[in-house]
């Protein structure tokens, strides 16, 4: 048994799960989403949401785990949110918003200007003496970690100074410099 796959999901109050046609559909309070599922048989039952499968193959064990940790993001997700912070660090380094703009200017000759999608919120906190900090929160978690990811990877942390864009909390690994 998948022991992630066997553990039952417990669904809180206003909260909607339609389970129709290999297609899942969660409506809550911060918005709806949908995921296509196969092989996987999944049973709603007081409240709570149990997901089974039909043999002990390799492929079907694997999706059993993967479609509870995708549905229960779901609902999490709908009825919560996620957030994702990113860090800053670097002199010179600013991020401001405007709408669904993102500006951040990194060290580069130009402005790196990203069009986020409408699902995210982003927020921007510039504090004097504090590193600038980009707040990115949606209901859709693979979304927020992508974008996140995405803005990232425009300069991601270097283990000398450590300047470039790291995640809040997200401890970077320092090298020596070289010795005279």
């Amino acid at each position: 048994m998948s022991r992630i796959g066997k553990n039952p999901i417990t669904v809180p109050e206003g909260v909607t799960i339609d389970v129709k046609d290999g297609v899942v559909t969660v409506k809550g309070k911060l918005g709806e989403l949908t995921q296509e599922y196969s092989d996987i048989e999944i049973k709603q039952e007081d409240g709570q949401i149990v997901l089974e499968r039909s043999s002990d193959k390799k492929d079907l064990r694997a999706k059993h785990g993967l479609y509870r940790a995708l549905i229960n993001n779901m609902i999490e997700g709908v009825s919560k949110g996620f957030t994702k912070e990113l860090e800053l660090v670097g002199v010179g380094y600013r991020a401001s918003h405007q709408g669904q703009k993102l500006d951040i200017a990194i060290g580069f000759s130009h402005n790196i200007v990203l069009e986020l999608a409408p699902e995210i919120k982003v927020e921007t906190v510039s504090e004097k003496g504090k590193n600038p900090i980009i707040k990115l929160t949606s209901h859709d978690k693979q979304l927020v970690g992508q974008v996140a990811a995405k803005i990232r990877a425009y300069r991601k942390p270097e283990p000398y100074k450590g300047k470039g864009i790291k995640f809040v909390g997200e401890h970077i690994r320092r090298k020596a410099g070289k010795s005279a």
